[in-house]
């Protein structure tokens, strides 16, 4: 209950942080009652994108061997005390990551690394820390330490450049570690269009309480997710980019793409059934070049496959997260796909989501 308190108070004093933020002395960067983008709800083809070309790697092969596999190419920077943010899901969750995999990847790679979470903003099984440790256990991420990072306090991370936020809130365990490694689930979701990388840093690492509160929701009135579209694809944006800032050059990206319902996985056995074909598994030192790639293989589907993905994006304006991603400079929108099944070869998204199969359970 103390704690608890502490954390509203805090919220409270720092509400400033989540409506519009105002021009400090020290944050010239910040912008004055800031205005959400537009057009996220519309994709921009790759011959329409500008800039240099960021690396991503790809296999087909969904299983233990293929995450090992993608993971090694991004690796090289990984150092010191490393986290792997991971959504480890709500109870019995059927679309996550298996953590047979994830298992396999640490204990060949990863020894001494710690999965990372923290506490959800909404009521469910990961509310309490001791809510979320039964889930950990459910759901099988009993292999190695799994650090809940808002167990005991929060920390808050400058912002640089933002327009929402001067500094983002998130568990205080975060700053224990040197190196991060991303690892996620790629999927849709119910209010961002989608999940990649950047929802898994961006909400996955800002705490419980605070942080995801100045994401989601507006203080003062009742409605806990009144915040949506582009102005909720550009505060999850900037929660990522102080974290990653934070890591610098310490931090990679694996997109799993498998089981994708157009739910996250934060909807547990609630998900919609997945109609999405599986297609494999992506790896980038390019935060916005990972999640871009794995936007263009949906959009690259026959319309069959991609129909209810391509919706759930457009019909909540997620693709807002890529173009503002480039506007904070965190990476690339045009990228060479390396086929790691075949010899490196160079691919594109239209040779990644070619004959795919039909989801099957």
């Amino acid at each position: 209950m103390k704690r608890t308190f502490i954390l509203a108070l805090a919220a409270l004093i720092l509400a400033g942080c989540s409506g519009k933020a105002q021009k400090s002395e020290n944050q010239e960067t910040m912008v004055k009652d800031p205005v959400p983008g537009t057009d996220g709800n519309k994709y921009v083809p790759y011959d329409q994108r500008t800039g240099d070309e960021a690396v991503v790697y790809f296999t087909r092969d969904l299983s233990a061997e293929g995450l090992i596999k993608a993971y090694e190419k991004v690796n090289g920077r990984i150092s010191g005390k490393v986290g792997v943010k991971l959504h480890t899901g709500e109870q019995n969750g059927p679309n996550i990551i298996p953590s047979e995999w994830v298992k396999a990847l640490m204990e060949k790679d990863l020894q001494g690394a710690n999965i990372i979470e923290t506490n959800t903003y909404y009521e469910g099984d990961r509310y309490t820390t001791e809510l979320h440790r039964n889930t950990l256990k459910v759901n099988g991420w009993t292999f190695c330490p799994v650090d809940i990072l808002d167990e005991e306090d929060t920390v808050t991370l400058p912002v640089k450049g933002g327009k929402w936020f001067e500094r983002m809130s998130m568990g205080s365990h975060l700053t224990n570690y040197n190196s991060l490694v991303a690892l996620t689930h790629f999927k849709g979701h119910t209010q961002g269009g989608f999940g990649g990388s950047n929802k898994n840093i961006g909400i996955g690492c800002a705490d419980g309480r605070v942080g995801k509160a100045w994401i989601h929701t507006t203080p003062g009135q009742p409605n806990q997710w009144d915040i949506a579209e582009e102005e909720f694809m550009e505060r999850m944006t900037e929660s990522t980019k102080a974290t990653i800032d934070y890591f610098g050059e310490k931090v990679c990206y694996v997109n799993v793409m498998r089981n994708m319902s157009v739910s996250c996985d934060c909807e547990g056995l609630e998900a919609e059934p997945v109609v999405t074909p599986n297609v494999g598994i992506l790896s980038s030192t390019d935060l916005l070049a990972i999640d871009q790639a794995c936007v263009d293989i949906i959009y690259a589907m026959t319309a069959e496959e991609h129909h209810d993905m391509v919706e759930r994006i457009e019909s909540r304006h997620g693709l807002r997260q890529l173009s503002y991603m480039k506007e904070l400079g965190m990476g690339h929108d045009r990228y060479v796909i390396i086929d790691l099944d075949n010899g490196g070869k160079r691919i594109t998204a239209e040779e990644a989501a070619k004959d795919l199969k039909p989801f099957v359970k």
